[in-house]
């Protein structure tokens, strides 16, 4: 039996018309020495940097607790989703620091950022994340006002004379 040495070696021993198949990327979880899952959501204006780690479900948003950032029962409905899609309810803690636009944008930014952080830590959980568009960043941002214009694309009232 000859000795393989390099790709060409491995083709001529396989036969050229033979594919090499690639190995599948294997997805490893991402963690610090902490035992963390670190994320930067974004959502309109607003950017939030996210920590999970193993808990009872406690949700600390620049050192207040869930409730108290997010008053709404609509948004605080929105920081759960990731949770509830990948069927880990009261299993992580979160810490979340978050800057800029409304309570609405920083509450899709945290979501946003809690299922990059979840599917880092989980890459198992990455599917059910993907398809439930949870992992992609909402483009969508206030257009500009531009000059002869009285907001983005309304117009002075026109007069004929």
């Amino acid at each position: 039996m000859s000795e393989i040495k390099s790709l060409d070696d491995l083709k001529s021993a396989v036969g050229a018309a033979a594919p090499v198949q690639a190995q599948a990327m294997v997805r490893v979880p991402v963690r610090d020495k902490l035992g963390r899952a670190y994320a930067t959501g974004k959502r309109k204006n607003a950017v939030a940097r996210v920590w999970i780690k193993p808990g009872t479900g406690k949700v600390i948003v620049n050192g207040k607790t869930m409730a108290e950032y997010f008053a709404r029962p609509v948004l605080q409905m929105i920081l759960r989703q990731p949770f509830t899609i990948a069927g880990r309810e009261d299993q992580f803690d979160v810490m979340a620091t978050v800057a800029g636009g409304g309570l609405s944008g920083q509450a899709g930014a945290v979501k946003h950022g809690v299922s990059k952080a979840l599917q880092l830590y989980e890459p198992a959980l990455r599917g059910a994340l993907k398809s439930a568009g949870f992992l992609t960043r909402d483009s969508r941002v206030v257009e500009r006002k531009k000059y002869g214009k009285a907001k983005a694309r309304k117009s002075f009232q026109f007069s004929k004379r």
